[in-house]
């Protein structure tokens, strides 16, 4: 079986008639409680249908706060969130259905099998049974855990735990997937089954909004790409396109070049 085609989106069309823009988001603000500048400072952004959009950025310098935003986990401090054309104050049960969203913490419970895991987590999404089980099937073969289907999860490589959550992201079968530095601390043989399937699950359909601070990630991955320093974004464009603008050799110089060469240790 097709590892990555088991995966694809399996939701109604997430734009609302006429509209090409599945994520917008206008002059966002927020400032967390204690802290001395806001995390993000006057933001926006807006990803295509079918885009691979990679957000880059140093540590601290927005990225998790963003993805938090535009996934309706809290809202930002004035400005405004569209996904699909519609407004999660207006409409969040629909943007839920077609969004899934990989955090960059795993989000398993370690006393739960990878089985159990998919089982509590498609219920969640209010997924029948049938179609549940035909779902975390796919989700077992798709983050090659078969054979571990009954293992509990505090058994697991982190790679393994990394190819579960991203599995458990697609049970909705989003339209719109957003991953927040998924391949953090990871092997290189899961890293790579992680990155082919992404780019398949694209491929096939599906806008996928990826932040990391690897840059050769983003280089292999998005075919467009944002920097965002200080809560803003500085830079944005086709990767190939952004070095010819630029005059600028590789995408890590661009990067530093627009963000500094300072450490970013907080």
């Amino acid at each position: 079986m097709d590892q990555t085609a088991a995966m694809t989106p399996g939701n109604p069309c997430l734009l609302e008639p006429g509209l090409n823009c599945v994520v917008s988001a206008r002059s966002l603000v927020k400032q967390y409680k204690n802290s001395d500048r806001p995390a993000l400072n006057d933001f926006s952004l807006e990803v295509q249908q079918g885009e691979f959009f990679g957000l880059l950025g140093p540590n601290g310098a927005g990225k998790t706060t963003v993805i938090s935003i535009l996934t309706g986990l809290f809202p930002a401090d004035s400005g405004s969130v569209r996904i699909g054309g519609r407004s999660f104050q207006e409409r969040e049960h629909e943007i839920k259905q077609i969004l899934g969203l990989v955090p960059q913490d795993i989000g398993l419970y370690d006393t739960l099998t990878a089985r159990e895991n998919l089982n509590f987590f498609g219920k969640l999404c209010g997924l029948s049974a049938q179609k549940l089980a035909e779902r975390i099937q796919q989700g077992l073969e798709f983050a090659r855990l078969t054979e571990h289907a009954h293992h509990q999860v505090a058994t697991f490589s982190t790679g393994m735990k990394r190819r579960l959550n991203l599995a458990v992201g697609l049970l909705n079968g989003p339209q719109l997937l957003v991953l927040d530095e998924p391949c953090v601390g990871i092997d290189a043989q899961s890293r790579h089954l992680i990155h082919e399937q992404l780019k398949e699950i694209n491929r096939q359909g599906t806008t996928i909004l990826y932040t990391t601070h690897y840059i050769e990630e983003a280089q292999e991955l998005c075919s467009r790409i944002g920097i965002i320093d200080n809560g803003r974004l500085v830079e944005q464009g086709n990767p190939a396109a952004l070095l010819q603008q630029s005059g600028i050799r590789n995408l890590e110089e661009l990067f530093l070049h627009l963000t500094g060469k300072e450490l970013r240790d907080t």
